[in-house]
């Protein structure tokens, strides 16, 4: 149906008018809307899945300040095209965004309106489940290799909390391009998905700058990405070898001690990523170049578990379980 509108149920949504205080304060209404109809270039989607991320909970509750109100939260999405260019209706896609849920009405809903740039055709390897819950930690994990510079087999990339989303993505897409990888988290096993070994070190009772280095030779790693902040900065620091670029997505604490003179004597690049601030079509921009890995099975999407997916009359209840720390990836299905 191009250009038309969706005939289907009535379309619901999640509604915040303002952010909670804290997450007990978190109630969004359930809410019927007018249909959506697509412009030229525009695509209507209904979700048939929409991960819940940390961000979307904290933005609920006032950690977001650039949010907008009132909206619908919710980044990641899985779902099918069901209205907008002929080629388009009846395709399978997913995708993400920094906007979505702050910015602009958001993913936990039953429809969303899109430019079809910012659709990404789902591969037959992904299930509609895993691809609405893979977005924002894949997104995260290779924006900041990319903008570290894309590791290969020359490099050795640490990462630190490797056992959180982000932190699993980074080391799959690490692995998967041949680099050497190394992990850091409480404990000493990988929880996740890698193309090849993972030197796991426990933070809480060894010397991660001393084991890297002894491990490499003394060149230390080539790339840290610190998903964590302030409590790894300076072991990634001592870590990292002569240029070596430590990539930040997070922190505990906003003010830490920074040597500015080991900084410049080792050549040191800090790289800061904000998802946020990607719009849907370059988000979707990214999770194409990652495709090709999802699709050899390089690349693998976050398990999803029964347990770990609602309705959207049950979303207080996945909020509530993302921000208490839930290993799972948590997912509403609309």
């Amino acid at each position: 149906m191009a250009g038309g509108t969706c005939d289907a149920a009535p379309m619901r949504r999640l509604r915040l008018d303002g952010a909670a205080p804290d997450i007990d304060w978190v109630s969004p209404r359930l809410e019927e809307y007018e249909d959506l109809v697509p412009g030229p270039g525009q695509v209507v989607v209904e979700v048939r899945a929409a991960g819940v991320n940390p961000s979307d909970v904290k933005a609920a509750m006032g950690m977001m300040p650039h949010a907008t109100w009132p909206r619908t939260p919710g980044r990641d999405f899985a779902g099918t095209v069901v209205a907008g260019p002929r080629d388009m209706v009846g395709r399978a896609v997913f995708g993400s965004s920094g906007e979505l849920g702050i910015k602009r009405d958001g993913t936990h809903a039953t429809h969303l309106l899109l430019s079809r740039e910012a659709v990404v055709e789902k591969p037959d390897a992904l299930s509609m489940d895993e691809a609405g819950a893979l977005g924002v930690p894949f997104v995260t994990a290779s924006e900041g290799l990319r903008r570290a510079g894309l590791p290969g087999r020359e490099d050795v990339v640490l990462v630190l909390g490797a056992n959180g989303k982000v932190g699993q993505a980074a080391v799959q897409i690490a692995a998967a391009r041949g680099a050497r990888v190394f992990g850091v988290m409480r404990g000493s096993a990988f929880e996740g998905h890698a193309a090849g070994p993972v030197r796991m070190i426990d933070g809480t009772q060894e010397d991660v700058a001393k084991v890297v280095r002894a491990e490499t030779g003394g060149h230390g790693a080539t790339i840290a990405y610190n998903t964590v902040g302030s409590p790894y900065f300076a072991a990634a620091n001592a870590s990292l070898g002569i240029g070596g670029r430590q990539i930040l997505i997070a922190t505990l604490d906003r003010a830490i001690p920074f040597d500015i003179l080991a900084f410049y004597r080792k050549q040191l690049t800090y790289v800061g990523i904000d998802t946020l601030a990607l719009t849907s079509v370059a988000t979707a921009a990214i999770l194409r170049e990652l495709l090709p890995g999802f699709s050899s099975g390089a690349l693998r999407p976050f398990p999803v578990l029964p347990g770990a997916c609602y309705g959207l009359d049950r979303a207080v209840e996945a909020y509530r379980a993302v921000i208490g720390g839930a290993k799972d990836r948590v997912v509403l299905r609309p």
